[in-house]
């Protein structure tokens, strides 16, 4: 079976270099034999269950050996996990207001810069985009980002008021 992790490690550093954590997680998966992607908020990684749910395990050890403070995990069969190709957004809602919030910021979401698409995800969560069921990976893909990511985004919109 073929499964697809996705973890986040915080602490979140933002701006600069890939945090110690982050990096010392992806050792242990690329030693394994499996080609991790990663990000200062995200990581993920697929393959045979059995590779990647040992990979793990050390993968995190090795996280907060290099100073993560909490981890997230969501493991599960390839198809469970991944985003889907279409979304369920049935009455075109979702793709209007990510339609509407690139004519406001003047192009393409995923051609934005960093900060930009901070904005863009602020501006979806002031509309209700994030109400819809699978939005977050509509919108994920739309920004050329990772669900993680975007989660991680409003996480931090959601807590800053």
């Amino acid at each position: 079976m073929r499964v697809r992790a996705e973890f986040t490690t915080e602490p979140f550093h933002g701006e600069g270099p890939i945090p110690e954590h982050v990096t010392a997680a992806a050792a242990p998966l690329t030693t394994a034999g499996l080609t991790p992607e990663l990000g200062p908020l995200g990581t993920s990684v697929e393959g045979e269950a059995e590779a990647v749910v040992d990979a793990l395990a050390a993968a995190l050890k090795a996280a907060l050996r290099h100073g993560a403070t909490r981890v997230t995990l969501t493991l599960g069969d390839v198809d469970s996990v991944r985003a889907p190709e279409q979304s369920t957004d049935l009455t075109g809602g979702l793709s209007r207001l990510i339609g509407d919030v690139e004519r406001e910021l003047g192009g393409d979401l995923a051609g934005l810069p960093r900060e930009e698409k901070q904005h863009a995800v602020r501006l979806l969560e002031e509309r209700g985009a994030f109400e819809m069921r699978r939005s977050a990976e509509t919108v994920a893909q739309a920004l050329g980002l990772t669900r993680f990511t975007v989660y991680n985004y409003l996480n931090r919109i959601r807590e800053s008021g």
